[in-house]
């Protein structure tokens, strides 16, 4: 009996209340060793909308959608445990939402008997607002506590404000009267780690010293990070953004976004941030917000007893995440639309933009870095561009693109190493081993000592008259004709070559370091360092095009815009595109990303070379491959995952991917009513299928329906508790009517309740193409095969997966469920 494995994970019943109790994505998953083995996982679905299939193809027994709203003839005492999920298995949408529907007319139809009644009727209309008001100030809330920590633990690796200890570099210097323009970090109140050990401010000693400290905090901050995960919870690792994708297309990973969750992810991401390792806190911000969205949701029964409206608000917590990640409310809503959701209703649109609008408002209440933005890296230009740029422009989305692809691959292979080695085994020592080379080679170059977002705030800002970086090393030239603007284009000095052979090494070490980071035990995000390695490669390029445009002023492609004189190059632009471009290389997205990088600026003059550099990449990217790193990492992980965005082309049939196969026993089924208790406990107990057709009779093999396995266990095990005669040698009956039974026997089990009177068929004939759309569309966990009506076998999600990697000429055991 080894058709159609809804889940190799076995379903066994050791106790009811052990099945019940487990019902909410919320319990909490401790431990040190938790493995997540998805070789016993279920196909994951998707919901894309509600959107008929085609009928000359499909044939419904008993109907569409629409007749599915009796799914559950709901008894008159619903069974406590009927209709929630197993950890690691697949919503049911259409269930879910067929019970939405149910709720919400029963709601409507008592809402004029009392006033008590219509307030409940309000509460329930409103409750989708508030969740998502609360998770947004809650998102708000802990991004500006992350961001406020991050910073004041990045600069204790270098020293300590001895005036305030709980003052950063910048905050410590802020009222001291002591310091000049061009030493504005230093002051007397902020003591370096060697001024305060050894008493030395300058000099070899003072150096070293500084450097051994720069490395111990490193160290500590990053082995308390991994610690923490490890002991407290193991899913806390990561950037998260993969398996809320996964999350989001109907996949139960319990724990995953609960409160243990939440408290030791925001701690631990900024030691990780703090820790000097190259990765960023923006896509564990999505994850955190995600976990506040859940937590919320327990309030509202609305969304706390239906997992497919809980999912709606996790769309909207994605949204506020991205928001108070980079301070784009709209970037954040098309990011949960274009990247993470799949199922995004109009009204989950207006939630998703309310949540993103509070999550930014209670940012900017924070203030988290002083400048009165949302992100530490807002900048303003004020130069236009001309159309010659758009050359650098596109050469720069071709390397956002060859770096994706260079990282995608690397990365993955690192990861798949890591998983089949005994390296693997030692988490806390990797994440030690990364942090200590990470801080050795970083401390000797200033810009890979620098907190990334603060490195990229350096690139992106243009050089102004107030700026002292060594970037701006520009000699002066007196004699320009004619200014244009306050600082005209002029020759580099010797400090922005000096700080471009800087660059180029710390480009280096961010694409080595960056492969072998991200995927480590602690929270990670990607975000970050690829926009740094963007940056840095953009800013080289705006450099070498405006001395190019400076020296050769007279060419032709510059002669009708940069004449002697005038400012026509803006490098810090160049560091921008450069950034999105490396960004949309690895992740695959465009408009989200597009819009995020225009919020960012607040200019709409540059919204066309950033769409010529992320859509460059984008196809640069898919030329070697089709997947962003998220859906890459999906796969390597093993979660059922059916991407919307892959096509499907082969032209084989239902009948050819159905179990059972030719080789295989027949397929498990039950029949109406000649079957006992015994019967269905003993079929429950030899397979470990998730669910079970309901034929008329083995002779006739009409379908009547489908039965889950968890929901047969459980009503069976109440009506034993509940109902008196009930025993092992008892009828069940699933028909509408019981069929009459000698006197002697015992009471018959009526489980018509809790079968599916209308689950999804196709015939033996349809093309595979359909089946895969009617799954992705429609979020099914399985469809059943008919021929003339006879019921012959079952198509699911894992077969689909296993289908669809053959036909790629990859090993469907080597790539799914490991």
């Amino acid at each position: 009996m080894e058709s159609e494995q809804l889940f190799h994970r076995g379903y066994y019943r050791n106790s009811y209340n052990s099945i019940t109790s487990a019902s909410s994505d919320e319990e909490l998953l401790d431990g040190a060793g938790v493995i997540m083995d998805f070789q016993t996982s279920e196909d994951d679905n998707l919901l894309d909308g509600d959107t008929a299939v085609g009928t000359h193809y499909t044939m419904t027994n008993g109907g569409s959608i629409n007749s599915s709203t009796h799914l559950l003839d709901l008894l008159d005492e619903p069974i406590p445990g009927v209709g929630t999920y197993d950890d690691f298995h697949t919503i049911d949408w259409v269930r879910e939402k067929c019970k939405d529907r149910e709720r919400h007319r029963r709601i409507n139809s008592k809402k004029k008997e009392s006033a008590w009644e219509m307030t409940k009727s309000l509460y329930d209309a409103w409750s989708g607002w508030l969740v998502v008001t609360l998770t947004g100030l809650a998102s708000g809330a802990l991004a500006g506590l992350i961001d406020i920590a991050a910073d004041w633990m990045t600069d204790l690796k270098e020293g300590i404000c001895l005036s305030a200890l709980w003052y950063n570099h910048e905050q410590c210097c802020w009222g001291s009267n002591e310091t000049t323009f061009e030493e504005r970090d230093k002051c007397p109140q902020w003591k370096t780690w060697a001024e305060l050990i050894i008493g030395q401010a300058e000099g070899p000693g003072s150096y070293i010293m500084n450097y051994i400290m720069y490395i111990f905090w490193a160290l500590s901050f990053a082995f308390l990070a991994v610690s923490l995960v490890k002991v407290f919870a193991p899913y806390a690792c990561g950037s998260g953004i993969p398996e809320i994708k996964t999350i989001l297309s109907g996949f139960i990973i319990r724990g995953y976004l609960g409160k243990w969750t939440l408290m030791i992810k925001t701690i631990t991401l900024v030691l990780a941030v703090a820790s000097g390792l190259s990765l960023g806190k923006e896509g564990p911000l999505v994850h955190v917000a995600c976990c506040c969205g859940n937590i919320f949701s327990y309030l509202f029964p609305k969304y706390s007893t239906n997992e497919a409206k809980k999912r709606e608000v996790l769309s909207a917590a994605s949204a506020a995440g991205v928001s108070v990640a980079f301070g784009a409310p709209i970037g954040g809503v098309l990011f949960s639309l274009e990247e993470v959701s799949y199922y995004f209703p109009l009204k989950t649109l207006w939630r998703s933009f309310f949540a993103a609008l509070v999550a930014a408002f209670v940012l900017r209440s924070i203030n988290p870095f002083g400048n009165s933005r949302l992100v530490l890296f807002y900048v303003e230009y004020h130069t236009p561009w001309y159309l010659f740029e758009l050359f650098p422009f596109i050469l720069l989305g071709v390397f956002g693109g060859l770096w994706g692809a260079f990282f995608i691959r690397a990365n993955i292979a690192w990861c798949r190493r890591r998983k089949s080695t005994k390296f693997g085994k030692y988490p806390v020592l990797e994440v030690i081993v990364v942090a200590a080379v990470t801080a050795v080679i970083a401390f000797p170059n200033p810009y890979t000592r620098l907190n990334t977002s603060e490195l990229i705030k350096e690139l992106f800002t243009d050089c102004g008259p107030l700026e002292s970086s060594s970037l701006c090393d520009y000699r002066n030239d007196m004699n320009a004709s004619k200014i244009v603007d306050d600082i005209p284009d002029r020759p580099a000095g010797l400090g922005v070559y000096s700080a471009i052979w800087q660059l180029c090494l710390a480009l280096i070490f961010k694409i080595i370091m960056t492969v072998f980071t991200f995927g480590i035990k602690v929270p990670s995000g990607l975000f970050i360092p690829s926009m740094a390695i963007g940056a840095i490669a953009g800013r080289i390029v705006g450099i070498a095009v405006e001395q190019l445009a400076y020296y050769h002023h007279d060419w032709f492609i510059f002669k009708e815009w940069c004449e002697v004189g005038a400012d026509c190059i803006t490098p810090g632009l160049y560091a921008m595109v450069g950034a999105a471009a490396c960004l949309g290389g690895v992740t695959r997205m465009t408009v989200s990303l597009v819009v995020i990088v225009f919020e960012l600026t607040g200019g709409l003059e540059y919204i066309v070379p950033l769409m010529a550099a992320v859509m460059t990449s984008k196809w640069v990217g898919d030329a070697f491959g089709r997947e962003g790193i998220y859906e890459a990492h999906i796969r390597l992980n093993g979660y059922p995952f059916l991407d919307a965005k892959e096509e499907f082309t082969h032209t084989t049939l239902a009948a050819d991917v159905m179990r059972p196969r030719r080789s295989d026993p027949p397929l498990a089924v039950l029949t109406q009513d000649n079957m006992t208790v015994d019967d269905i406990e003993n079929m429950i107990n030899e397979t470990s299928y998730n669910g079970f057709p309901v034929i008329m009779s083995k002779e006739s093999q009409r379908l009547v329906g489908f039965a889950l396995r968890r929901d047969l266990t459980i009503a069976i095990e109440s009506a034993r508790k509940k109902q008196e005669g009930i025993v092992g040698s008892s009828r069940v009956c699933f028909a509408q009517h019981t069929p009459s039974l000698p006197a002697e026997s015992p009471r018959p089990l009526k489980l018509r309740s809790i079968l599916d009177m209308s689950p999804f068929t196709v015939t033996d004939h349809t093309p595979m193409e359909i089946v895969v759309d009617i799954f992705r569309k429609l979020g099914l966990r399985q469809c059943l095969v008919t021929h003339n009506g006879r019921l012959l076998g079952i198509i699911t999600k894992k077969d689909i997966l296993r289908h669809m990697a053959q036909t790629a000429n990859q090993d469907p055991a080597s790539i799914m469920f490991n």
